[in-house]
């Protein structure tokens, strides 16, 4: 017969474990995240549980299992190697009527644990009939689908209210936060910006309003102040919107000043934090921003205008005299101006530099150069925006890599 599948409520309840090897190392966080008041009893511990009893979160008895250590307890885990002892723990338990659960032999156990976990407010727990290995794959596949939408998520009471700010991302749609995929599988209305993993959007069910607010750099643009007035108002409307966007909302994607528009109106905001393509596309490129003995510092700078624009913050002197490595972004339609006034203000004019176009995306491309020759050469390319610029001797840290990648290959 299947097991009688109960949501145990395990809050200040005790539960016993017997055993301190991998087996309760991994029933532990589950149970302490139940709450419940867990006390191990094993003559050792792995340094895992080591670190849960010297912060006072569990008890450890030090010592082989003795009968009387079920007392009390509303459940009893029997982890050990030694089938004798499992053995005499689940006897104890059944003498006590205390459920058991035996670790190395389903067919003796009282009770199993299922594979489990957790999406908000929804618990899943698969048995597959004991089979450990296939509960967990099945147990995946739900969670994932339940994060990604694929399961419908949205019928249901606790639904998000007021505006969420996504980070999509640097491009490619796996790259996107669970809790931002699941929070899109949630909206009734996303207003979504050129650069937002526009493949996420196909999974939307039709019922959801989709805005296009791309801003197209010298074409078609949505003002800034129509996107925070669509924010509010479908919010007022009791929708739930979510703002979606490529690579991170607080960095150079204005996501301050949508947060005040909302904040001003009464709206509340949740904020999910994206992957930053300042940081994610040099890494695709095989470039590490900041590397032992090369680079302690990087600096990510808009070139929405041109070094010597009046309209420029960008203290690009000091830039050029600093030995960390440069992020540029929107950079390309300028870069023979950035290049021109770092190398007049101090950079060496063989800096290494790589241009890297769709990063992340089955079209990425890249370019490498010198800080003198890259304007001509990404001109000579064709890259086009979005691409991201890398200035500094981390590139070479990149070529490095794929040399030694190229030497090994047979």
């Amino acid at each position: 017969m299947g097991p009688y599948l109960l949501g145990l409520r395990l809050s200040g309840r005790r539960v016993l474990v017997v055993g301190g090897g991998r087996v309760a190392q991994r029933r532990v966080p589950a149970l302490l995240e139940a709450g419940a008041e867990i006390t191990v009893v094993s003559p050792s511990v792995t340094p895992a549980l080591d670190d849960l009893i010297a912060a006072g979160r569990i008890t450890w008895h030090a010592r082989p299992y003795e009968v009387g250590d079920c007392d009390g307890a509303w459940l009893v885990q029997a982890c050990t190697d030694h089938r004798s002892v499992n053995t005499a723990v689940a006897a104890e338990a059944e003498a006590k009527r205390v459920w058991c659960v035996r670790a190395d032999d389903k067919d003796s156990s009282a009770a199993w644990t299922p594979a489990s976990g957790r999406v908000d407010e929804i618990s899943v727990a698969v048995t597959a009939g004991g089979d450990p290995r296939r509960a967990a794959g099945i147990r995946d596949a739900i969670v994932e689908a339940l994060r990604d939408g694929t399961v419908d998520a949205r019928r249901n009471r606790t639904k998000p209210v007021g505006v969420a700010l996504v980070g999509g991302g640097p491009g490619d749609p796996g790259l996107i936060t669970v809790r931002g995929r699941q929070l899109l599988a949630q909206a009734d209305v996303v207003v979504a910006d050129r650069l937002a993993p526009r493949a996420l959007l196909d999974e939307l069910t039709p019922d959801v309003e989709l805005i296009d607010a791309a801003k197209v750099p010298y074409g078609r643009a949505l003002s800034q102040e129509t996107i925070n007035e669509l924010l509010v108002d479908r919010a007022r409307q009791g929708k739930f919107v979510v703002r979606l966007k490529g690579g991170d909302s607080f960095v150079f994607g204005r996501g301050g000043e949508e947060m005040i528009a909302c904040a001003e109106a009464g709206i509340p905001v949740l904020v999910v934090p994206g992957l930053t393509s300042a940081v994610a596309v040099p890494a695709a490129a095989g470039v590490p921003v900041t590397h032992r003995g090369v680079s302690q510092e990087f600096h990510v700078i808009s070139v929405h205008v041109a070094p010597d624009d009046p309209k420029s913050t960008v203290d690009w002197p000091a830039l050029a005299r600093s030995q960390g490595t440069l992020v540029l972004m929107m950079a390309v339609e300028r870069l023979a101006k950035v290049a021109e006034a770092l190398v007049r203000d101090g950079r060496a004019p063989e800096t290494p530099v790589m241009v890297v176009q769709d990063g992340t995306l089955p079209t990425q491309r890249a370019v490498t150069a010198s800080l003198s020759t890259v304007a001509d050469r990404v001109s000579a390319a064709g890259i086009r925006p979005p691409a991201i610029v890398i200035v500094g001797d981390v590139v070479r840290v990149g070529q490095e890599v794929e040399m030694v990648r190229a030497e090994r290959l047979p």
